[in-house]
């Protein structure tokens, strides 16, 4: 491999692999607000994908239409997630210079 300072190539290993866990712990601190329904369901998700609050105006509980409330949490949920998967894929990218992957175990 001629031409290659193996060396130099261990050493942006080492620095990226640094700002790859520096971007894991600002991660970590996280948190993406959703909602769903006009403001009926409201849900935090943090940097590991786990919610955090789900809060739920009375107004959107109907016992005769327990789909329509469902929905509308999955729908803030999901996007959610979808903010947080966002983060992460700047974050990765700015890293990684658009060269692509993801934090192992996100779904991104």
């Amino acid at each position: 491999m001629a031409g290659i300072n193996m060396q130099q190539l261990m050493k942006q290993a080492q620095q990226m692999q640094q700002k790859l866990a520096e971007a894991q712990d600002n991660l970590e601190k996280v948190t993406v607000d959703a909602s769903a329904g006009g403001g009926m369901v409201k849900v935090t998700v943090d940097g590991q994908m786990q919610i955090k609050s789900l809060t739920i105006d009375p107004d959107a509980v109907d016992p005769e239409d327990v789909e329509v409330l469902e929905d509308m949490i999955i729908a803030a949920v999901n996007e959610a997630v979808r903010g947080v998967a966002e983060i992460a894929n700047k974050q990765m990218g700015a890293i990684t210079g658009g060269m692509g992957g993801g934090f192992p175990g996100m779904p991104f």
